[in-house]
């Protein structure tokens, strides 16, 4: 990879059962008196790797700190998914910002086929079978976001059944 820096990674992870992926940390100087101070900002994908998954964003003058907040924020944060088996019920598309994402239900053995931001997503909730496509902005925090308006807007077959009042065969 040439010494080219990921943005994705797991960051000791699985707390309880929850697994949490790092996918973005950023430097801030504040310049002071005495030179340069700098603070971090982590934001981590966390799920239980059974539909449930979410983001948290932590601040702090280092990156360990950060990294436990925004989890901890990412832990309460966390909304239930519709899952079908290894994938996803159907084709969905999410928005947030510019970035605007399609996830498409794959058969079994394809694997999570995302960038790296929403591998995270994807594989956080527990989706193993998954084709999906970014449009418009590459900012890493608007695309977890945009994902996460795809994934909640998903319904299952019973959902739609519920709903409706009526059987779909």
């Amino acid at each position: 990879m040439n010494g080219s820096k990921t943005n994705v990674s797991t960051s000791g992870g699985n707390r309880g059962e929850l697994i949490d992926k790092v996918v973005k940390i950023r430097r801030c100087a504040a310049v002071v008196k005495g030179g340069r101070r700098f603070s971090f900002t982590a934001m981590v994908v966390v799920g239980n790797g059974k539909g449930k998954v979410g983001w948290g964003y932590g601040k702090a003058n280092e990156v360990p700190p950060a990294v436990e907040k925004a989890t901890k924020d990412g832990t309460r944060n966390m909304v239930e998914v519709s899952l079908a088996g290894r994938t996803i019920p159907h084709t969905v598309e999410g928005h947030f910002g510019a970035a605007r994402v399609i996830l498409v239900p794959a058969t079994p053995g394809t694997g999570v086929k995302a960038g790296s931001s929403v591998r995270a997503v994807c594989e956080a909730a527990g989706i193993h079978d998954i084709l999906t496509k970014s449009f418009g902005s590459t900012n890493p925090a608007n695309l977890v976001k945009a994902a996460l308006n795809a994934l909640t807007s998903l319904r299952s077959k019973q959902d739609i059944e519920r709903l409706r009042g009526v059987s779909i065969v």
